[in-house]
C-alpha cells in the first residue's frame, strides 16, 4: 500500500499518515459560510481537499473513506446580509449555499460523503455546552455562555502562539461578560427577530466554533484522521474546536491531523475587496474555463501561499488546450482500463504534491504524443486519463472543451458556416470555401479536416 505523508500543523512537519481505522479514515473538511457568492479562497481550499480525498480513496478505496464538509447556515455573517438586503434569512442561505454548489461542480469538485448544516445539528450543539459546563470548563455571564480558556491547559498549542500573541490583533471580542478576553462564546443570546432556539440559558444560537466540534464528534466520532481547512483557520477558529472538544471529552484526542491550505494572493499581495483585487468564483469561470482555475490551484504546493495571476490562469488554458488536444488525436483508440501511473500517485501521496505530479503528467504526455502503435496508443491515454482524474483534472470529452461546453446558438452558427463550407468544396468554390475558414478563424474557431469530416475548437 501506498505511504502517505501529510503536513500536520499539530507537530509543525511532514509525518507519515497512519489513520486511526485504515478500514474507515475520516476526514473533516471546514466548509463555507453562506452569505455570499464563493471568492477564490474558498475555492482553492476545496480543491485542494478534493483532491486529498481522491488521494485517500484511491490509496485505502472509496469505501473505505468518509468525508465531512460542513456548511455554516447560522452566523453574525448571515444576519448582517439579511439587515443589508432586507432578504429573508432562509432565501440567503439557500440561494448561497445553491451558487456555492454550481460553482464547486463547474471546478469539479467531487460531493463529500456528509454534507451538514450547522442549523440541523442545534441538538448536539446544546449537549455539547452542557458537557462542558459540567466539566467546569465553560461559565455563563449575560446570557452567554463562554468556555474559559483558563482552564485548559497548553490552550493555543494548536497555532504555536502565547496568550499574549493570540490577544494581540486577534479576530477576538472584547467583553464585559468574559472574565478574560480570549474566552469565545459556546451560546449568544438572540433578538426576538433573529434566527435562535430554545436552549436550558434561554433563546439564543451556537458560536461558529462550537458548531464544527458538534457536527464533527456527530458524524467521525469524538476522535477522528484528518482535520482540514484554510490556514486562517488556525486561529481562532480551529485551536478553539481543539479546546472545547478536547475539554468535552476526556480522553479524546479530536483530530489526529491538522492539514492547512496556504493563503490566496492575487498578484503578489491579499486578496481583499478594499484592494479591488477580490474575485469570486463566478466572476472568473464566467469568462475562463472552470478546469483552467482549478489546474492554476495545482500548479502551487497547497501549503504554500498560492498567488492568482489572469497570466497563470491563461498559461493554464494553454496547458490544457495540449492535454486535450492529445486526447482528440487519439480518440479513436479501443477504450482500455488503466490505474494512475505509481509516479502520479507516489508524488500526490507526498504530502500532495501536485507541481511534481503535474510535472510526471506531462511526460505521459510527452509519451502519448510519440506513440506508435494504436495498442502503445490505447494505453498510455488510458493511464493519462487515469493520471489525471487523481487531479480531478481532464473531466470533459475533448470536443466540449475546444468547443466551450455545451452546444449554444454560436456554436450552431458555426456548424452551419462548416456545412457551407462544405457545400462549397463540393462545388468547387474553393475560394468560398477559404473565405468561410478566414472568417471563422477571425472569430477564433480553427477547423481540422480529416478523411472523416471536419471538427472544430477555440482558439
Amino acid at each position: 500500500m501506498t505511504q502517505i505523508y501529510l503536513n500536520n500543523t499539530l507537530k509543525q512537519k511532514k509525518v507519515p499518515f497512519e489513520p486511526i481505522d485504515s478500514s474507515n479514515v475520516r476526514m473533516y473538511v471546514c466548509g463555507p459560510t453562506v452569505y455570499d457568492r464563493a471568492h477564490l479562497g474558498n475555492a482553492k481550499t476545496s480543491v485542494v481537499f478534493d483532491v486529498l480525498y481522491r488521494v485517500l480513496c484511491a490509496v485505502y478505496g472509496k469505501n473505505h473513506v468518509t468525508y465531512v464538509s460542513n456548511i455554516t447556515d447560522v452566523d453574525d455573517k448571515i444576519l448582517n446580509k439579511h439587515k443589508e438586503t432586507g432578504k429573508p434569512i432562509r432565501e440567503i442561505t439557500e440561494q448561497t449555499l445553491n451558487w456555492y454548489l454550481e460553482d464547486m461542480a463547474k471546478l469539479n469538485v467531487l460531493a463529500p460523503n456528509y454534507r451538514p448544516r450547522a442549523t440541523e445539528y442545534i441538538e448536539e450543539m446544546i449537549e455539547l455546552v452542557k458537557r462542558l459546563l459540567e466539566n467546569k470548563h465553560a461559565y455563563l455571564s449575560q446570557g452567554h455562555v463562554l468556555f474559559d480558556v483558563e482552564s485548559m491547559p497548553g490552550y493555543g498549542f494548536l497555532s504555536g502562539r502565547s496568550m499574549k500573541e493570540m490577544l494581540a490583533g486577534a479576530r477576538i471580542e472584547v467583553a464585559d461578560y468574559k472574565k478574560n478576553p480570549a474566552d469565545f462564546v459556546l451560546w449568544k443570546p438572540s433578538d426576538p427577530d433573529q434566527p435562535g432556539w430554545n436552549s436550558p440559558w434561554g433563546y439564543g444560537r451556537p458560536g461558529w466554533h462550537l458548531e464544527c466540534s458538534a457536527m464533527s464528534s456527530k458524524l467521525l466520532g469524538t476522535d477522528f484522521d484528518i482535520h482540514g481547512g484554510g490556514s486562517d483557520l488556525i486561529f481562532p477558529h480551529h485551536e478553539n474546536e481543539c479546546a472545547q472538544s478536547l475539554s468535552a471529552f476526556e480522553g479524546s484526542h479530536f483530530a489526529h491531523y491538522w492539514v492547512h491550505a496556504g493563503m490566496l494572493m492575487v498578484d503578489g499581495v491579499k486578496m481583499s475587496k478594499s484592494l479591488g483585487n477580490f474575485h469570486t468564483v463566478q466572476e472568473i469561470v464566467s469568462k475562463y474555463p472552470p478546469e483552467a482555475l482549478r489546474l492554476l490551484f495545482l500548479t502551487t504546493h497547497y501549503h504554500q501561499p498560492f498567488n492568482f495571476t489572469f497570466a497563470g490562469l491563461e498559461q493554464s488554458k494553454a496547458i490544457l488546450d495540449k492535454f486535450y488536444n492529445a486526447l482528440l488525436k487519439t480518440a479513436d483508440c479501443p477504450k482500455v482500463q488503466a490505474e494512475p501511473n505509481q509516479k502520479v500517485l507516489d508524488a500526490l501521496a507526498d504530502d500532495l504534491n501536485t507541481p511534481l505530479a503535474l510535472s510526471i503528467l506531462h511526460e505521459l504526455l510527452t509519451a502519448l504524443n510519440k506513440a506508435e502503435t494504436t495498442e502503445e496508443k490505447a494505453r498510455l491515454r488510458a493511464e493519462f486519463l487515469a493520471s489525471a482524474t487523481l487531479m480531478g483534472l481532464l473531466y470533459q470529452e475533448p470536443e466540449s472543451w475546444f468547443k466551450g461546453a455545451s452546444a449554444t446558438n454560436e456554436d450552431a452558427e458555426i456548424e452551419a458556416q462548416i456545412a457551407a463550407r462544405q457545400e462549397a468544396k463540393k462545388a468547387k468554390n474553393f475560394a468560398l470555401a477559404d473565405q468561410i475558414r478566414d472568417e471563422l478563424k477571425q472569430k477564433g474557431i480553427i477547423l481540422e479536416d480529416s478523411p472523416s469530416g471536419t471538427t472544430w475548437k477555440r482558439m
